[in-house]
C-alpha cells in the first residue's frame, strides 16, 4: 500500500482543499500497522496554483471593468417592471442580481500577472478551481514505487508472473491508486456545515437555505451560485432542468385546456351517444372463445365517454403545439446555454482545451501495460532462439533498454484486442431487449387469460368490468418490471462499457450514455409502443380468429378503441416511475444508507459516539456522505420523462401538467440531494450539456412521427373524417358507429369456439358485430376486406405524410427564425474582443514608451562625453569613482 505521505504532492498547508483517504487498515513499509482511516491533506502553494491555472487555460477576471449594453426604451421598461413582479420569486443571492458591469476575463498567464487582481491571493483562486488544479495534479502524477501502482500490497495475491516481472507506474495517477484500492476515496471538502445558528455563513449554508430547501420551491435557482460551488458542468445540468421545467408551464396550460374542451364537448359527441343508445339494440360477438357470450355495444358507454375526452380534434393541434414546443424548448436552451456561456467566461473554451486534461482511464493503462509486456515477452522469446554475434550485443542492450522505457507509449489498443467486448455487447443487448419483448409477450397472455377466467365468473359486476380490472392490473405489473429491469438494466450497461475499456472518461461516459438510454427506452415504452400500434390491429375476425400458441386469441381493442387504453397505460407508467423511481427512491435510498452507516458508528463506539460525533473533523463528516456518481442518472430519467411528455401527448394531454409538479419538487430533491446527501464532487468545466442534447434532439424528431401514426392509426380521427365527407348522408356523425362495424352469421364459427350460453343475452342470436371493415355475410366475397378500409388506409397513410412533413418544415422554420446566440451576447463578446486588443496595445504602447524614455536618457548620458571628450565624462557625477 502507498504510506502515509508518500505521494509526491501530499504536503499540507493553511488552504487544505482536497483529502485522500487510505482503506481501515494498512501497512507502510516498516510494517507498523494503522489502524482506522488515515487521511491525506493536499495542499496546492501559489505558484503552483498560478502554473497549473496557465496550463489549463483557465480564463481568469482582470482589472479591467467594463459597462455590459443594457437595454433601451420600451424594452427597459418591460425589463424594469418584470424585475419587480418576479423579484419575491428571485434567490437573496448576490451572484443572481443583475450587474450592469463585468470583469474582463483572459486566459491565466504568470507573465502577465500584472493584468489580474492579485490583492487577495487566497481568494483570487476560490475552493472549487484549487479543487480541480490538485485533482488534475494528482492524475498526471506518477507513484513513486511500483508495487504500490497496482496496489500490490500485503495479503494480495499475485496476478500472474508475467505482470508481476515487470510494473511500470510511469503513467499511474490518482485514478488508478483508488481504482485499485489503494486509496478509498478522494473528494474536495465541502464549505462547511449547512445548519446550525452559530455557524458561520458559507456558499453551502447558502445554497441550502436559497436553492435546497422546499419551502423556496417557488423561486429561480441561483444557477451561478451552484455553478460556483460544484463547477460548470452541474451548474449545466440544473440550468437545464430549470428551463425544462418553465417550458412545461405552457405546454401544461394548453394540455388543461384540450382536456377541459373534451370534457365540455363529451355530451355532443354523436358517436358516443349512438353507442350509449340503448334502442339501438347492437348485439356485439363474444370477446373469447366459448366462456364469453355475446354482450350489447350500450354496456361500453362509460368507456366511449372517456374515450373522447383525449380523442377528438384538438389532440390534433395539441400533437402540432408540442412538435412544435419542442423545437421552441431546444432553442430556447440553446440560447441559456450561450448566455450562460459568456456570463462563466467560457466562451474560448473549446474541446481541444479540455483534451488537455483528458487522460486516459486506469484500465485502458492497466490493459496497455498487459499488452506491452506480452509483447515484450514475445519478442524476448524470438531472440533466444536467433543467434547474436558479439560485436553487436551492447548495441542490442541498447535497443532492448530503449524499446522497455517507451514500450507502453508505442502500445495501442486496436479493434482486435476489443473484439471480444464488442461481441459481448452486442449479444447481450440483444438478449436484453428480447427479454423485455418476452416480458411485454407473457403480459400479454396474463391479460388475455385473465379476461376468460374472469368471464366464467358468476357474479354479473365482475364481468362487467374485465377489460378495467384487466387493463388496471397489467399496467401495474408491467410498471413494476420496468422499474426492476431499469436498475439491471442500468448495472449491466455499466459492466458492457467497463469490458470495453474505453480510454478516456469522456468516451467512456459516452458510451455509457448511449447503452443505458437505448435499454431504457426499450424497457420503458415498449408495453406502450404495443398498446399503441399492435394491440387489436392482427386480431383476426370470427371465425377466423389468429391465436398465440393455438389456445390465446389476441386480444381486441375497446369499441371506442384503443386510445383510452393508451392513455390509461402512459398515465400509469409515468406516474408510477416518476413517484416511485424519481422521488421514494432518491428520498428513502439515501436515508436509510444513512441510517445504516448511524448504526455502525453507534454499534463500533456505543459510549462516546455522541462526543465523537461532536469532535469529527470536516474531511470525517464529508467521509460519511455518498459519493458522487455522475449526473447520468439525473439526466436519464428526465430524458425519459421528456419522452412521455412528447411521443405519445396525443393520447395524455396532461402528461405535461404531471411533468411539471414532478420536477418542481426534483429540482429540490436534486439540490438537497447534492448539498447535504452527496460529497462535493470535483468541478468539471464544460461548455454544454453533451451527447444529451443530441438525445433530446432525436427524442424530438421521433415524437412527430410517433404522434402522426398515433393519431393516423391509434385514434378513431381518420375514420371519422373520411366518413364526414365521403359517406355521410347528412353531413354528420350520425350513422358512424354502424359504419365502422361489419356483420357475421354465428353458424359460420369454427367448431368449439361458439358461445357455451347462446341465450345469455335472453335471446337467440343469428348476426353479431364486430368492429372491422368487412363484406357483410350475404355478399358475394363475405368476410373480405371492404373497399372502406382501403379508402380509410389511404386517408390514415396520407395524414401521416402531411402531418409529419408540416410540423417537420414548421420545427425547422422555427430552428431557423430563432437565432442560437442571443444579439446582446455576441455584441458583449465583440466588445469584450475588441477591449481585449485595446488592453494589449496600450500595455504595448506603455512598454514602447518606457523604453523611449530610458533611450533618451542613455542618450543624454552620452552628450558630455560627446561634446568635452573623455575626461569631462569621468569626472562627471555618474561616474563618482572620479577618474581611473
Amino acid at each position: 500500500m502507498l504510506p502515509l505521505g508518500a505521494h509526491p504532492c501530499t504536503q499540507a498547508g493553511p488552504a487544505d482543499v482536497f483529502f485522500a483517504f487510505l482503506p481501515r487498515s494498512w501497512r507502510g513499509p516498516q510494517a507498523t500497522k494503522i489502524h482506522g482511516v488515515g487521511f491525506v491533506k493536499i495542499h496546492a502553494p501559489w505558484n503552483v496554483l498560478c502554473r497549473e491555472a496557465e496550463f489549463l487555460k483557465l480564463k481568469m477576471p482582470t482589472k479591467k471593468l467594463y459597462h455590459i449594453n443594457e437595454t433601451r426604451g420600451l424594452l427597459k421598461k418591460i425589463n424594469s417592471v418584470l424585475q419587480k413582479i418576479t423579484d419575491p420569486i428571485q434567490p437573496k443571492v448576490a451572484e443572481h442580481r443583475p450587474q450592469t458591469t463585468k470583469r474582463l476575463s483572459y486566459p491565466f498567464s504568470r507573465e502577465k500577472q500584472h493584468l489580474f487582481d492579485l490583492s487577495d491571493k487566497d481568494s483570487f483562486f476560490d475552493s472549487k478551481t484549487r479543487s480541480t488544479i490538485v485533482y488534475e495534479i494528482l492524475k498526471r502524477t506518477t507513484c513513486t514505487k511500483a508495487k504500490y501502482s497496482m496496489g500490490q500490497g500485503e495479503g494480495r495475491k499475485k496476478d500472474s508472473a508475467l505482470l508481476n516481472k515487470r510494473r511500470k507506474c510511469s503513467k499511474y495517477g490518482i485514478t488508478s491508486l483508488l481504482a485499485n484500492g489503494v486509496y478509498s476515496a478522494a473528494y474536495p471538502l465541502h464549505d462547511g456545515d449547512y445548519e446550525g445558528e452559530n455557524m458561520d455563513f458559507n456558499d453551502r449554508k447558502l445554497l441550502y437555505q436559497e436553492w435546497a430547501s422546499y419551502g423556496v420551491f417557488y423561486k429561480y435557482q441561483p444557477i451561478d451560485l451552484v455553478r460556483k460551488y460544484f463547477g460548470e458542468k452541474i451548474g449545466l445540468y440544473f440550468a437545464w432542468l430549470g428551463v425544462y421545467t418553465q417550458m412545461l408551464i405552457p405546454a401544461s396550460v394548453v394540455g388543461i385546456i384540450v382536456f377541459l374542451y373534451g370534457c365540455a364537448t363529451v355530451d355532443e359527441n354523436i358517436p358516443s351517444m349512438e353507442m350509449c343508445d340503448q334502442r339501438h339494440n347492437i348485439t356485439m360477438c363474444p370477446l373469447c372463445d366459448k366462456t364469453c357470450s355475446y354482450w350489447k355495444m350500450s354496456s361500453a358507454c362509460a368507456t366511449a365517454r372517456a374515450s373522447h375526452l383525449f380523442d377528438n380534434p384538438a389532440t390534433v393541434f395539441f400533437s402540432v403545439f408540442m412538435a412544435l414546443w419542442a423545437a421552441t424548448f431546444m432553442e430556447h436552451w440553446k440560447r441559456k446555454q450561450m448566455r450562460l456561456r459568456y456570463h462563466w467566461d467560457l466562451t474560448g473554451f473549446e474541446e481541444e482545451e479540455e483534451a488537455v486534461k483528458d487522460h486516459p482511464r486506469a484500465e485502458y493503462e492497466a490493459r496497455v501495460l498487459e499488452k506491452s509486456l506480452r509483447k515484450e515477452s514475445k519478442n524476448k522469446e524470438k531472440r533466444r532462439h536467433i543467434p547474436e554475434e558479439s560485436t553487436n550485443k551492447w548495441r542490442q542492450r541498447v535497443k532492448t533498454a530503449m524499446a522497455g522505457v517507451k514500450l507502453t507509449d508505442k502500445v495501442k489498443l486496436t479493434w482486435r484486442d476489443r473484439f471480444p467486448a464488442y461481441f459481448t455487447n452486442l449479444v447481450s443487448i440483444v438478449f436484453m431487449i428480447a427479454v423485455t419483448f418476452a416480458i411485454v409477450l407473457g403480459v400479454i397472455i396474463y391479460r388475455i387469460s385473465t379476461a376468460a377466467a374472469l368471464a366464467m365468473n358468476s357474479s354479473p359486476s365482475v364481468r362487467s368490468n374485465i377489460r378495467v380490472t384487466v387493463t388496471a392490473t397489467a399496467v401495474i405489473i408491467n410498471l413494476v418490471v420496468i422499474i426492476l429491469l431499469d436498475e439491471v438494466y442500468g448495472c449491466i450497461a455499466r459492466w458492457l462499457t467497463k469490458i470495453e475499456v474505453p480510454k478516456t472518461e469522456k468516451s467512456f461516459e459516452e458510451r455509457l450514455i448511449f447503452k443505458a438510454f437505448l435499454l431504457k427506452f426499450v424497457n420503458s415504452y415498449t408495453p406502450i409502443f404495443y398498446v399503441a400500434f399492435f394491440k387489436g390491429r392482427f386480431v383476426g375476425r370470427p371465425g377466423d380468429y389468429v391465436y398465440i400458441f393455438r389456445s390465446f386469441r389476441m386480444e381486441e381493442c375497446a369499441p371506442g378503441g384503443c386510445l383510452m387504453e393508451l392513455c390509461i397505460q402512459l398515465s400509469i407508467i409515468m406516474l408510477g416511475k416518476q413517484l416511485i423511481q424519481n422521488n421514494l427512491f432518491e428520498i428513502g435510498i439515501p436515508k436509510m444508507k444513512k441510517f445504516i452507516r448511524y448504526l455502525r458508528l453507534r454499534r463500533q463506539s456505543p459510549s462516546d459516539h455522541d462526543e465523537y460525533v461532536k469532535r469529527k473533523q470536516r474531511y470525517e463528516v464529508d467521509y460519511t456522505l455518498e459519493p458522487f456518481a455522475g449526473l447520468t442518472p439525473e439526466y436519464m430519467e428526465m430524458i425519459i420523462q421528456f419522452g412521455f411528455v412528447t411521443l405519445f401527448v396525443a393520447s395524455f394531454p396532461l402528461a405535461p401538467l404531471f411533468a411539471l409538479l414532478n420536477n418542481i419538487i426534483e429540482i429540490r430533491l436534486d439540490a438537497k440531494k447534492f448539498v447535504t446527501e452527496l460529497r462535493r464532487p470535483v468541478a468539471v468545466r464544460a461548455k454544454d450539456i453533451g451527447i444529451w442534447y443530441n438525445i433530446l434532439r432525436g427524442v424530438g424528431k421521433l415524437a412527430v412521427i410517433i404522434n402522426a401514426f398515433v393519431i393516423s392509426f391509434t385514434s378513431d380521427f381518420i375514420p371519422r373524417l373520411v366518413y364526414l365527407y365521403m359517406y355521410s348522408e347528412n353531413g354528420t356523425m350520425h350513422g358512424f358507429v354502424n359504419h365502422t362495424l361489419s356483420s357475421f352469421n354465428v353458424s359460420d364459427f369454427q367448431n368449439g369456439t361458439a358461445p357455451n350460453d347462446p341465450l345469455d343475452l335472453g335471446y337467440e342470436v343469428q348476426i353479431c358485430r364486430y368492429k372491422d371493415y368487412r363484406e357483410p355475410p350475404w355478399s358475394e366475397h363475405k368476410y373480405d376486406i371492404s373497399k372502406d378500409f382501403w379508402a380509410v388506409l389511404a386517408a390514415r397513410l396520407a395524414f401521416v405524410i402531411v402531418f409529419q412533413n408540416l410540423v417537420m418544415f414548421m420545427s425547422d422554420f422555427v430552428d431557423w427564425v430563432i437565432p442560437d446566440i442571443p444579439k446582446d451576447i455576441s455584441q458583449q463578446v465583440h466588445k469584450e474582443k475588441v477591449l481585449m486588443v485595446e488592453l494589449f496595445m496600450r500595455e504595448e504602447q506603455g512598454k514602447q514608451q518606457l523604453l523611449d524614455t530610458w533611450m533618451e536618457k542613455d542618450r543624454k548620458k552620452d552628450e558630455p562625453c560627446n561634446n568635452h571628450g573623455p575626461k569631462a565624462c569621468l569626472d562627471s557625477p555618474e561616474y563618482p569613482g572620479g577618474a581611473l
